[in-house]
C-alpha cells in the first residue's frame, strides 16, 4: 500500500445509496443549502443547529412530541437545552420493531447460542415492566445490574426506561467494592444479577458476591439465569427472587410507555474510577437517542434488518451504543466472554455465520489478532461486513495496514473517539470519505469539535486539546450526587470558558481527519516538549518482542523523564540488545525527545475492565501515591510489579 493513497474509498454506488447522502439531499431542498459534501454537512450543522438536530429527529423517525423550541441558550455551555418542550420515550423509540424477526442474537463463548424475535424481546419487557411496578419503582428511581451482555440484560434495561427509571449497569468480573463503589452512589430499587457466567472457557461463580452486594444495597435483587443455578443463587441472597418467578404472575400485554421531557434521565455511566470513586454521569434519554441515531444511521449507515456487533461488556459505554442500535430496526449481535476462547477466530466465526454488516471493537483486540497471526481475510467469508469500528485507546497506523492486508480489502475502517462522558462520539468515521492511514475519518456532524494549544487558539497540523466549542444534545444532565454543579463544570469547563475540553491531546490532518495522541492528563513533558503516549506505543508495540507497553513521566531532577514499561512476548528477555533495538525504533518512527529514559520489563500492565491501560495508576504507584480504587481494574495486582522498581531510584 502507498503511503499518500487512501486504504479506502466510498463507490459511487455506496455514496449515493447512503443514508448520509439521502438525509443530506433531503435538507438540501428543504433549506435551500446547496451543500457539495461532507465538510459543507458538517459546517451547516454546527452553524444551524435547530434546523440541524430537527431535521435529524424527522430524518430518523423519532417517536415522541417534538415540542415547538429545539434549542434555548443554545450560546452558554452549560444553559443549553435541547428540545425542552419535547415528551418522548426511550424504549418506545428501541423497541421498533415487532413480529418473528431477529432483534438480538447471543452468543456466550461457545458454551451458547440463542435468537430473540422482536415479539420475544417485547414481551419480556412488557413482563417485567409489570413487576418493576408491583415493586414500586417509577420515574427517577434506579435499577442496577451487574449482568453479562446478554438479551435479558437488554429487555431489563428497556424495562425500566419505558416507565422512566434510571438503568446502570457494570459486568460480573467487577469486584464487589467495585460494584458498591458505583452502586452505593446511586441507590437503587432493584438490583439485578447474573447466577454466573463463563470467561476463558472457565465457569465464574458470582454467588456469594451477589448475595454481599445484595445485602450492602438492601434492596430487591432479581437472579437472571445464565451459566449456574439462579434458585441456588436467589435462596442464599436477601431479598433474591428468580426471573421466572418474578414475571411467573405476569402476562405479556401492551408495554405502556410513559412520555417523559427530552431531558429526563436514562442512563448513568460511571468514569473509570481509578484515581477515586468513580464519577456518575447522568444521561439524557433524548440527548443519547438523538446522537445514537446520527451516529448509526448517518456515519455507520446503519439500515433496518443489518446485523449490528459491538465486542463490549455492560460495564463500557459501548454496550449503551449498541443497544441503541434497535431504534435503527438493527438486528443486535451480542457477544460474553473471552474473544480468545477456544481460539482467535471465535468472533469472525460469529461474523460469518451471521453476515456481521457492522463489526465493532477495539484497538487493543486488533492487535492481537494481528500478533496472534491470524489472517481472517482468508479464513472467513466477512463478504457482508462493510464497516468496522475500533476505540478503547488510538488505533495504531499499523493497526489500519492489517485490518486492510489481514481482514478485509473493500471495508471501510472509522477509528472512533469519545467517550462516557458523552455515551457517544467526538470524531468517528463517515461513508462519504476515504480512509486514511492512522486517521480518525472526521468530527461527528453537529459537533463543534476543534484543536485547541495552551493559550486557547485553534491549531492545525499541530498538537492541542480536543474541545467542543458549542452545545450539543448528549452532554451529561449531570453528576449524581453533585448538586451545585461543581464536579460536572470541573471535569469540563475549568480549562476553557464555555468551552467543552476534552482530555484528549489530538491533532487535525492534512486530511481533514484527526488523530489522537492520548489523554491529556497522560501527556508526558519532557523539557516541558508534550508528547502523547500513543506515539510511542505506534512504534513500540509493532514489534514482535513486545507484547503491550506501558508509558508514564516520571518526575526527575526538576524535570520530567521518560519510563518506557514493557510486556515482552513470551521467550523474550530484555537484554541489552532489545533495549537498544526499542530506543532506535522510537527515535526513528517518533523523534529523540520520544525515546524513554528508561524501559523496564514487567510481567503484567494494569487494565481497567473495559481493556484500558491505567498509565495514571502506575504514575501513582510510581511515585509512591496510593491509588484509591484499585477495584475499578480488571487486574488490580500487576500494580505491584510498578512499586518500588531500583531502577526508578538512578
Amino acid at each position: 500500500m502507498q503511503e499518500n493513497q487512501p486504504l479506502w474509498q466510498p463507490t459511487e454506488d455506496g455514496i449515493e445509496n447512503s443514508p448520509i447522502h439521502t438525509f443530506m439531499q433531503r435538507c438540501d431542498a428543504d433549506f435551500g443549502l446547496g451543500l457539495k459534501g461532507f465538510e459543507d454537512l458538517h459546517a451547516w450543522s454546527i452553524a444551524d443547529r435547530e434546523n440541524f438536530w430537527s431535521a435529524l429527529w424527522d430524518f430518523c423517525g423519532v417517536k415522541g412530541e417534538r415540542g415547538a423550541d429545539i434549542l434555548v441558550h443554545g450560546d452558554r455551555m452549560l444553559e443549553a437545552r435541547f428540545f425542552p418542550g419535547a415528551r418522548l420515550n426511550f424504549a418506545e423509540n428501541l423497541l421498533s420493531g415487532s413480529g418473528q424477526g431477529d432483534a438480538i442474537i447471543f452468543r456466550g463463548e461457545d458454551k451458547v447460542e440463542d435468537r430473540w424475535s422482536w415479539d420475544r424481546l417485547r414481551a419480556l419487557v412488557s413482563q417485567l415492566q409489570q413487576g418493576f411496578r408491583v415493586l414500586g419503582i417509577g420515574e427517577g428511581d434506579r435499577v442496577a445490574a451487574m449482568m453479562p451482555n446478554m438479551p435479558e440484560t437488554i429487555a431489563a434495561m428497556l424495562a425500566a426506561t419505558s416507565i422512566g427509571a434510571i438503568w446502570s449497569s457494570c459486568s460480573p468480573d467487577f469486584g464487589e467494592q467495585g460494584v458498591l463503589d458505583r452502586f452505593g452512589q446511586i441507590e437503587p430499587k432493584l438490583f439485578i444479577a447474573c447466577d454466573a457466567y463463563w470467561y476463558n472457557g472457565k465457569l465464574q461463580d458470582v454467588k456469594s458476591k451477589v448475595a454481599s452486594v445484595a445485602k450492602s444495597l438492601g434492596v430487591p435483587t432479581l437472579v437472571v439465569h445464565y451459566a449456574g443455578n439462579a434458585q441456588d443463587v436467589a435462596r442464599e441472597t436477601a431479598g433474591g427472587v428468580t426471573l421466572s418467578e418474578f414475571i411467573a404472575p405476569h402476562e405479556p400485554k401492551p408495554i405502556d410507555f410513559v412520555q417523559l421531557p427530552f431531558a429526563h434521565p436514562a442512563y448513568i455511566l460511571f468514569s473509570s474510577g481509578t484515581t477515586g470513586v468513580p464519577k456518575c454521569i447522568v444521561h439524557s434519554a433524548g440527548g443519547t437517542l438523538l446522537q445514537h441515531l446520527k451516529e448509526h444511521r448517518l456515519h455507520c449507515g446503519l439500515q433496518p434488518g443489518d446485523k449490528l456487533f459491538y465486542f463490549t461488556t455492560c460495564g463500557w459505554m459501548m454496550w449503551n451504543w449498541l443497544a441503541s442500535g434497535l431504534a435503527s430496526g438493527a438486528t443486535l449481535c451480542l457477544f460474553d466472554g473471552s474473544p480468545f476462547a477456544p481460539d482467535g477466530n471465535v468472533l469472525f466465526d460469529y461474523a460469518a455465520k451471521e453476515k456481521f454488516a457492522i463489526f465493532g471493537t477495539s484497538a487493543k483486540y486488533i492487535d492481537a489478532v494481528r500478533k496472534s497471526g491470524l489472517t481472517p481475510r482468508v479464513s472467513h467469508d466477512l463478504s457482508s461486513l462493510r464497516l468496522i469500528t475500533s476505540t478503547g485507546s488510538p488505533l495504531s497506523p499499523e493497526g489500519f495496514t492489517f485490518v486492510y492486508e489481514g481482514i478485509k480489502e473493500d471495508v471501510q475502517l472509522a477509528s472512533i473517539s469519545g467517550g462516557t462522558d458523552i455515551v457517544s462520539c467526538f470524531v468517528l468515521g463517515n461513508p462519504l470519505q476515504p480512509v486514511w492511514r492512522g486517521e480518525i475519518q472526521g468530527a461527528g456532524i453537529g459537533l463543534a469539535v476543534d484543536v485547541w494549544n495552551d493559550e486557547g487558539k485553534p491549531v492545525r497540523r499541530e498538537k492541542g486539546e480536543l474541545v467542543c466549542t458549542k452545545a450539543f444534545p448528549s452532554m451529561p444532565v449531570m453528576f449524581w450526587n453533585d448538586p451545585d454543579g461543581t464536579k460536572y463544570r470541573a471535569a469540563y469547563f475549568e480549562r476553557f470558558d464555555n468551552v467543552w475540553c476534552h482530555g484528549d491531546f489530538a491533532e487535525w490532518t492534512e486530511h481533514g481527519g484527526l488523530i489522537i495522541h492520548g489523554r491529556s492528563d497522560a501527556t508526558l513533558n519532557p523539557g516541558g516538549v508534550r508528547i502523547g503516549t500513543a506515539e510511542i506505543y505506534n512504534q513500540v508495540e509493532q514489534m514482535e518482542e513486545v507484547a503491550e507497553a506501558l508509558c508514564i513521566g516520571q518526575d526527575w531532577d526538576d524535570d520530567v523523564r521518560v519510563i518506557l514499561f514493557v510486556r515482552l512476548a513470551s521467550g523474550v528477555a530484555l537484554g541489552e540488545d532489545l533495549i537498544k533495538a526499542i530506543k532506535t525504533r522510537i527515535r526513528v518512527g517518533a523523534s529523540p525527545r520520544h525515546v524513554p529514559a528508561k524501559i523496564i520489563a514487567v510481567a503484567d500492565i494494569p487494565r481497567t475492565k473495559s481493556g484500558k491501560i491505567v498509565e495514571l495508576a502506575v504514575r501513582e504507584v510510581v511515585h509512591g501515591r496510593p491509588v484509591k480504587n484499585q477495584e475499578a481494574l480488571a487486574n488490580p495486582e500487576a500494580l505491584k510489579l510498578f512499586a518500588g522498581l531500583d531502577e526508578l531510584k538512578v
